[in-house]
């Protein structure tokens, strides 16, 4: 039987989870505190003097719109950092500002592992992720479908005094990117896939994580060989179990031995010290 890890986002100088309860979450992200969504905050909140600046209402498209109410004038961005990668926060469409501060434990690990590495990061966003790997010492190629997303990660690489790393900041659909670098022939010391439930490419592709994931998945492995390091999978908001997407990583990569673990991702309550879950996750290693 397979065992479940829980990997726990501490609060650090710009970002915490203050509060949650009833369906809902306060976070602090510098000297901004906002009120998102939480469907798993079951239990009441420890305060009830919230007093955000921002709340955010959800829409009901497949795609995870809606809209923000400032309670006090916000900037468009702000900057936030963590280590020596300085980031742009914003308040987005789709309620998330910019980051996942839950993916901290995951960049540390990936970066325990990337000292001269060549890492390939699917689905890469706004690059924070990309950058605290290459702050490691990793050569990256960054691929996100949106052309605004791989924008926000060239900002962010200058906020942070990194614009002349090697990164190739590429906009291209992740999983017709991977098949092509499976056919040049090409390998990556580590993977780090954090992919949406739905999404779209930039020539309209659509990305369903339930159909699309497991192909995205073989042709990551034909990237991999015996000298690679680690492949991390994070997935958010889908009827999937952590054992699940872990079997999944364990036969897709079996043939090059090394290890898999599998569990879940949380962040921790700064009022009660609980833990609030926020994603599942699978990741194989090769010590």
């Amino acid at each position: 039987m397979s065992e479940l890890t829980t990997l726990v986002a501490e609060p650090w100088d710009d970002w915490e989870l203050v509060d949650c309860g009833n369906g809902q979450k306060l976070e602090r992200y510098g000297r901004f505190k906002v009120v998102r969504p939480e469907p798993q905050a079951m239990w009441p909140p420890a305060r009830d003097d919230w007093d955000p600046d921002a709340t955010f209402t959800p829409g009901s498209d497949e795609e995870g719109g809606g809209r923000w109410t400032q309670h006090r004038q916000m900037p468009a961005q702000w900057e936030l950092s963590r280590g020596g990668v300085r980031f742009a926060a914003q308040l987005t469409p789709f309620r998330h500002l910019g980051f996942f501060p839950d993916m901290a434990p995951q960049w540390d690990w990936m970066r325990e592992r990337s000292d001269d590495a060549e890492v390939l990061n699917l689905f890469g966003y706004t690059g924070v992720g990309s950058l605290q790997l290459s702050d490691a010492g990793a050569r990256l190629v960054h691929v996100d479908a949106s052309k605004k997303s791989v924008e926000y990660g060239r900002e962010n690489a200058r906020l942070s005094g990194m614009s002349d790393r090697p990164i190739r900041w590429i906009v291209d659909d992740a999983s017709k990117f991977t098949a092509r670098e499976v056919r040049r022939g090409r390998r990556y010391d580590g993977i780090l896939l954090d992919p949406p439930k739905f999404g779209r490419g930039p020539d309209g592709e659509i990305w369903r994580l339930e159909e699309n994931l497991a192909p995205l998945l073989a042709d990551c492995r034909k990237l991999l060989d015996e000298r690679s390091r680690f492949l991390v999978l994070t997935v958010y908001a889908v009827r999937m179990s952590a054992l699940a997407i872990g079997e999944l990583v364990k036969q897709v990569l079996d043939d090059l031995g090394g290890s898999v673990e599998m569990g879940e991702m949380a962040v921790r309550e700064e009022a009660r010290g609980l833990l609030l879950p926020t994603a599942i996750f699978a990741r194989w290693s090769k010590d």
